[in-house]
Parts: structure tokens; sequence; C-alpha cells
């Protein structure tokens, strides 16, 4: 019998970072793959405490159906939370919670896109909104991009040349994969283009509290002054991402349509997550939370960052986040990083090769690090062992010397 799925699925592949996640299952593997928080930085103590209260207060409603939109305290605190962190005035009105920020990624890009419409995008850019958005089928045009964000007067470029462009997808807080932050002369600038035409600017921002040093810079969404904006926010990279619990923020007419989408994809988001979550805010500091995590993680960046000087071989570059949890390496032009994760998974260490995060293909000699999920001995260990793996492919492809790297 001839199975036949619809066309769209000619065009989907699965994550090559799930793949990847398989594999180092394995205890012995040391994983740089996955952008995972620390687990045994979670609030479990504090959370199993306000999950009591939630049963012993409001269990009943926290097992029954609730509204699309979301629990109104919630939606309240998010608006004034991205009133003190993104310096965007949002409404709770303007706010949708949705089951993790991949939905809010699904919801957007059906709200957004029919087949053939123009996204622009960084280069690189997120696999997982590739991922979500490939469905609608669009056309992927790649903005230039470099340690300061997407470059002006190439998205200028790219606007003019498409002028029917539909959606702008972007990353500006250190950003998943390449760890950049974008600079507010950048962000600025950015604006001030799209302003010039009509396409949606698409924030995604799950990263934004993570900063180790330097100070804040305002969002995207503090910037617009034309609705253009359409935000999204979690608590999974702060708090739990195993609640999936987040939200998209938007003018009301984007918010209507989006609630409409939600209705069928899930009717609404897990009520009892919403009311743990909610119930946690209101009893503990979360910015007190974020404060004794991010010590943890600018330690682990800077060991990674350290074994990398110790022990990368000539013509290897990385990228030096502020925050966040990645960084972004590039090897010498003619390496692979597909074949080198076969030797690093031989000498039992993973990551993601960068081609992926590449929506037209290409630059197959880069590959992203995660920090945040590994002690720093075993950062330092699984460091040697993928220098140890890329001086092995580079001595095979006879580039042991300092060879120019592709951006």
């Amino acid at each position: 019998m001839t199975t036949r799925f619809a066309k769209r699925m000619e065009v989907l592949k699965a994550s090559e970072i799930r793949e990847i996640l398989k594999v180092t299952q394995r205890p012995e593997v040391i994983s740089f793959a996955g952008g995972l928080p620390a687990p045994e930085l979670f609030p479990v103590k504090t959370l199993a405490a306000a999950t009591q209260k939630v049963f012993e207060e409001d269990g009943m409603r926290g097992l029954q159906y609730s509204t699309t939109e979301g629990h109104p305290p919630l939606r309240r605190k998010i608006a004034e939370r991205m009133r003190s962190t993104w310096e965007a005035h949002v409404t709770p009105e303007q706010v949708l919670i949705t089951s993790g920020s991949q939905q809010g990624l699904d919801l957007t890009g059906k709200l957004l896109l029919d087949e053939g419409d123009v996204v622009l995008c960084e280069s690189p850019s997120y696999l997982g909104a590739l991922s979500a958005w490939n469905v609608m089928r669009p056309r992927w045009v790649e903005v230039a991009t470099d340690d300061d964000g997407m470059d002006p007067s190439s998205l200028e470029e790219k606007l003019r040349a498409f002028p029917n462009t539909k959606a702008i997808y972007v990353i500006p807080n250190f950003q998943n994969p390449s760890g950049r932050t974008w600079s507010l002369e950048r962000r600025r600038r950015f604006m001030e283009v799209v302003e010039r035409h009509d396409a949606w600017v698409v924030e995604d921002n799950p990263y934004g509290e993570l900063r180790f040093e330097g100070t804040p810079i305002p969002s995207l969404k503090s910037l617009d002054r034309k609705g253009r904006v359409i935000a999204l926010g979690t608590f999974s990279k702060v708090f739990c991402p195993g609640l999936r619990i987040a939200w998209v923020a938007g003018e009301a007419q984007v918010i209507e349509k989006l609630v409409i989408l939600k209705q069928g994809a899930d009717l609404q988001t897990s009520t009892l997550g919403q009311l743990q979550v909610n119930r946690y805010l209101e009893e503990n500091d979360l910015d007190a939370d974020i404060a004794r995590i991010l010590p943890v993680y600018r330690e682990r960046r800077d060991a990674m960052l350290a074994a990398l000087d110790a022990e990368m071989p000539p013509g290897v570059r990385w990228t030096r986040p502020q925050g966040g949890l990645f960084l972004w390496m590039t090897l010498p032009d003619g390496l692979n990083a597909r074949v080198l994760l076969d030797e690093c998974v031989r000498q039992n260490v993973a990551f993601v090769p960068g081609g992926a995060f590449f929506p037209n293909g290409g630059h197959e000699n880069t590959l992203r690090l995660n920090y945040s999920n590994m002690p720093v001995d075993r950062i330092r260990e699984g460091v040697r062992r993928l220098a140890a793996a890329l001086a092995k492919e580079m001595e095979r492809a006879g580039s042991f010397e300092e060879v120019p790297a592709t951006p």
C-alpha cells in the first residue's frame, strides 16, 4: 500500500540537534550539543512549595480547562516584566501564553506566511525557527551578520531586492547559535530600515536576561513605533524548561489572530503550569534566582574560552559571548564539522555542526558549542577531546597551519 503524506513533509526533516542528543544520552559522552539549562540550578524545593499551595488553594481550577489567552494574573506579571527587562510597554491584553517559545514560532509562522513568502533572517539563524517555519514553505533570504548584529546596509539591500518581504526573524540577544548580541546602534538602525518597509519583525528573546557582563540593551520591541514587532519570550532558560511556559506579545490584532490559531493547536497552555509559575513569581524573587544562575554560567563560559585558547590549533576562530548559552566556532576552509563530529563521537564528545543553522546551506566548516550544562572539569576535558579530534582532521586535510576561515 502506498503511504501518502502532505507535500509539506517533503521539506521537513528531523531536528539535527535532537538526533545528536540521542547519542549524548550515554553517560561517558561530554555533550556541548544541547541548549540545556543546568538542572542542578532549578528551584526544585521552592517550586514544590508553590505547587503544593496551588493544589491546596486552587487545585480544582489547576486541573480544569482554562482560557486560550492564558491566566490573567500571569499575563499581568509578564507585561510588567517586559516593561522592566525589555523596556517595552506592553499591556496584559497584548500577551498570549504559549506552550514554549517553539509554539510561539509555530503560531507566528502560521499567522504571517504563505508558501513562497520571503523571510529575512540572520546568517546563521536559529534551527528551531527554520524548522517551525519551513512547514509554510517560505523563501529564506539570509542577511549579512557580524559581531554587532544584522548589517543594516545588507538589510536595506535585501528589502529593496525583495520588496514583498513578509517577515524578518531575529534573536538580538546572545543569539542561538552564534552567541552574538546586537549593539544599540544596530538595533536603532535596524528599526529605521524596517519602518521604511512593510515587513513584520519577529524578535525572539529567550536569553536576554542571561547577561554576564556589560549593560542590558533595549529590545527591538521597545523601539517599535509602528506596532510591527512581534516579541517572543519564555521562562525556559531562566526558570524551568519542563513547564513549557512562554509568551507572545504584540498588537491587539496580532494577539486576536494568534488566539484563533492556538485554539486549533492545543486550546490552551497547561492551566496547572501557569498557576505554578504565577504562584512562584508571587512568593519568590525571580531576579534573585537569575542572579544565582549567572555566576555559574559565567564560570562555565570562561572555562570554555580558556580551554579553547589553550587547546585549539591555529586557524580556528570562535565568538566570545557576553551571556547566553552558546558560542560559535569557525574551522579553516575545507574542513567539514559533520565529518569532525563523527570523530568526536568516537572520542565521546559532541557538538552541533553549524551547517544546519543556515537555511540555504553551506558553511559546513562551522559548529555550535554549549557551555551551560557541563561542570568546569568536564568542559576542559571535552575541549581537550574536541581539539585532539580537530587536530587529527586538520592533519588529514593538510590544513595544519593558519588558513583563512570563512566567517
